[in-house]
């Protein structure tokens, strides 16, 4: 499947499956639910990488709102943080994709994978949750600003980004306690997937009806999933996000081997 026209007769029930698990992984952990949308689209569902990363851009609209709804109505997401992170995702999100043509992503990934390991052990590691952040000085704002610039590029070298470096960073280093940060990153996670939508579908590269239907199962479960985070003790929370660290880790690492070893190694 190359084309976002290509999409009238993919298997539907399969679709909705992975709208559904992708929007459980969003509402829990916080994150948009890329990482399980565009494997699962092509394992699951045959879908060509490209197309599946575009449509899960689009899913994770409709994902993140419902995601959003849930944490901003139980008092667990910092608009004041969440807006100068947004602002450097949008601006990093451009960057990254220009600097894709010129760098080694293989060799990123892999040391992006590295890095995420390396903070799923501090996670899982340290005790206690965040205790708070401080006022937002001069300062805090453009370390948050730089916060969301570099998932920004990392989302548009790498297609991965988000919510698997916002909330373990204001978590670790902002003192977020780990379930604000999560509602947070979502609110960071929308505005980024709605410009790369627009951006996808001006080059074809999103399959409309899949995302839709990705997107509804996702609503539910993602809802769900963000009301039953509201409650899940500090620690567990912590280590299931350093669990699906590790996940992903091992998934771009996988990736960006195969591409350092080149056709051959395939």
């Amino acid at each position: 499947m190359t084309g976002a026209a290509d999409d009238t007769t993919l298997p539907w029930v399969r679709v909705l499956l992975v709208g559904l698990l992708a929007g459980f992984t969003s509402g829990l952990f916080g994150v948009g639910g890329g990482i399980v949308i565009v494997p699962a689209l092509g394992l699951l569902v045959g879908m060509d990488h490209k197309l599946a990363t575009g449509t899960s851009l689009s899913a994770i609209v409709p994902i993140s709102v419902a995601g959003i709804v849930g944490y901003a109505t139980g008092g667990e997401l910092d608009w004041a943080a969440a807006a100068p992170i947004a602002a450097g995702a949008l601006l990093g999100a451009v960057a990254g994709t220009h600097l894709l043509v010129r760098l080694s992503a293989p060799l990123l990934q892999v040391l992006f994978a590295g890095a995420m390991v390396l903070t799923a052990l501090r996670m899982v590691v340290e005790d206690g949750d965040g205790a708070g952040r401080g006022p937002l000085t001069a300062a805090a704002v453009a370390g948050l600003v730089l916060l969301g610039l570099a998932s920004g590029i990392l989302a548009g070298l790498l297609g991965v980004g988000g919510g698997i470096i916002i909330v373990p960073v204001l978590t670790l280093v902002f003192g977020l306690p780990h379930v604000l940060a999560k509602g947070t990153s979502l609110a960071v996670i929308l505005p980024t997937a709605v410009m790369g939508t627009l951006r996808n579908r001006r080059r074809a590269l999103t399959a409309l009806r899949a995302a839709a239907v990705v997107g509804a199962g996702g609503v539910v479960s993602a809802y769900a999933a963000s009301k039953l985070s509201l409650d899940l003790d500090p620690g567990l929370s912590k280590s299931l996000f350093g669990a699906l660290l590790v996940l992903a880790a091992v998934r771009l690492a996988r990736e960006g081997w195969r591409g350092l070893r080149g056709p051959a190694g395939r």
